[in-house]
């Protein structure tokens, strides 16, 4: 199935660049724009993101590793603040 019509990329495509991303490093986030970047193509329009979403996610090799996992800190909105007025 077609999932880009801009560069024809179909889901073959992406579980192959998936596939072969995962087998590269196994610790690596996989994003679309790096799908892309893999098939040699970029994002036009957009419009096919939802469903090029949607098949990543059913890939199991498209997990974030465990490694990587929950390493996001909470955010404080007083930090935030505290940058805001120092001028950082």
């Amino acid at each position: 199935m077609i999932i880009c019509h801009c560069q024809n990329i179909t889901h073959e495509d992406i579980d192959a660049a998936i596939d072969w991303m995962r087998a590269a490093d196994a610790d690596t986030v996989i994003t679309p724009g790096k799908i892309y970047h893999a098939l040699g193509k970029s994002a036009d329009c957009g419009g096919c993101m939802p469903l090029f979403l949607s098949h990543m996610r059913k890939n199991a090799n498209c997990e974030v590793p465990a490694i990587l996992r929950g390493l996001r800190p909470a955010r404080s909105k007083g930090i935030e603040d505290e940058r805001r007025y120092k001028g950082y």
